[in-house]
């Protein structure tokens, strides 16, 4: 007995679909699906400076750039950037070793990093330095850190070095998650709870503030690779350039905490100008895609009237030249538009990482 289908087909269609390899005709069929819009706007190439810029620098010949390979999606997901203030532009290779190991990148490396007490795969919080300042601590006596959480996009001013504790209640009380992903289902409660956000713990850190600065981050971490390092000087005289020639306050120094206001105040130089902070981090990747810049848009950015398209973004972008700065500045965060083919990636508010 033959078998015959059950829907009605003719044999002639039949024949000719048993011709297609089954792999081929799914790739045919999804080739044909437009990929998704990006939730942003978009344009296709940094736009040409209108006035003068610096030469790119000249790089080793023995550690050349790329300037072809793909950039998008050449970021590792993360859910939180902690960004130390160390006052200084450079570091040991592993950050963890600075001053002998006694910093603060070491102890939330030991808390986050791979089996760590707090390590999750599905909430991984990236460490990185900065050459920001820490803020002058109140207490003349007592040594303390300050760090940037991105995009949280707060300051925490004051982590003492003589104790542990401090850093546990950054840890547990703004570090965590508030939930946890569903794979985590099965752990018992108490490795659920351990694993989980404590709001408490927040008041033991005096001074936390909101970020109300834009913060434009290079790398340039010679002490990982020497494309950054060199990039990483220029563009950041370029963008002081260009974000003043707009308006922007660019502002110098540790940052001010009164701890008498739990209010953030914006900027020192009065409230019209909208602030902006320019920093070297250290290695995010792709050293080869020098230069490498993250840009931070806080929550509360406008753009005239109306909210900033990219507020509460994080923007990454490689391959940047002086040249590009000016475009940068006013496509990005001006106009809260995104420049696609310097685009590795980013993260919104919700801490969803951006794609093209």
């Amino acid at each position: 007995m033959s078998w015959r289908p059950s829907i009605n087909l003719t044999q002639r269609y039949i024949s000719r679909l048993s011709l297609i390899p089954r792999r081929a005709y799914a790739q045919s069929t999804r080739q044909t699906r437009p990929p998704p819009p990006p939730p942003f706007n978009t344009v296709p190439t940094c736009p040409e400076p209108t006035c003068g810029c610096a030469e790119p620098p000249k790089m080793p010949d023995d550690l050349p750039l790329d300037r072809e390979g793909p950039l998008k999606g050449a970021i590792a997901g993360y859910a939180e950037h902690v960004l130390v203030c160390t006052g200084n532009a450079d570091w040991p290779s592993r950050i963890e070793d600075d001053n002998d190991g006694d910093c603060l990148a070491a102890d939330l490396k030991e808390l986050f990093g791979r089996g760590g007490t707090y390590s999750d795969p599905f909430h991984n919080i990236s460490v990185l330095n900065s050459s920001f300042p820490s803020s002058t601590s109140p207490r003349p006596q007592l040594q303390t850190t300050s760090a940037y959480l991105l995009p949280s996009f707060k300051y925490i001013p004051f982590l003492p070095r003589v104790s542990f504790d401090s850093v546990e209640a950054l840890a547990k009380g703004f570090l965590l998650p508030e939930k946890l992903h569903s794979m985590h289902d099965g752990l018992s409660p108490i490795h659920r709870d351990r694993l989980t956000r404590k709001e408490g713990y927040q008041g033991l850190l005096p001074g936390v503030q909101d970020v109300r600065d834009v913060l434009v981050l290079i790398c340039g971490h010679t002490g990982r690779d020497a494309r950054c390092g060199i990039m990483a000087p220029v563009l950041a005289t370029e963008f002081e350039d260009k974000l003043e020639k707009e308006g922007f306050d660019v502002l110098h120094g540790p940052v001010q905490v009164n701890l008498n206001d739990t209010q953030r105040i914006q900027g020192e130089a009065g409230k019209e100008k909208t602030s902006a902070r320019i920093g070297m981090i250290s290695h995010i990747g792709g050293h080869k895609f020098a230069g490498n810049v993250i840009i931070y848009l806080p929550p509360d950015l406008k753009m005239g009237s109306e909210p900033h398209p990219l507020a509460g973004h994080g923007i990454w972008y490689g391959r940047v030249d002086p040249k590009n700065v000016e475009g940068i500045v006013k496509e990005t965060i001006l106009k809260g538009n995104v420049v696609a083919d310097m685009f590795r990636g980013g993260i919104d508010a919700q801490r969803k990482m951006l794609r093209i």
